[in-house]
């Protein structure tokens, strides 16, 4: 079985993307509170790529692991 790699491109773009609409509209994803992105795991993640951004985010801010993607941050 070959090892998991992340995918520094997505991850970079995870980093430095903004929420587009809503409450939290500008707001960059790894910056969302963590009961929107609950409250969005229970609803359903939108469908496509924002979606999987989200999802991937609640899953950082879940394991602890923010500290990673804000190194990635550009302001």
């Amino acid at each position: 079985m070959e090892p998991f790699k992340p995918d520094s491109h997505f991850l970079i773009e995870l980093a430095n993307t903004k929420m587009p609409f809503g409450k939290f509209k500008g707001t960059f994803l790894i910056d969302l509170p963590e009961y929107y992105l609950v409250w969005y795991k229970n609803k359903g993640f939108p469908k496509g790529k924002l979606g999987l951004m989200m999802e991937s985010i609640f899953e950082i801010k879940r394991n602890g692991l923010e500290h990673l993607i804000y190194k990635l941050k550009t302001f």
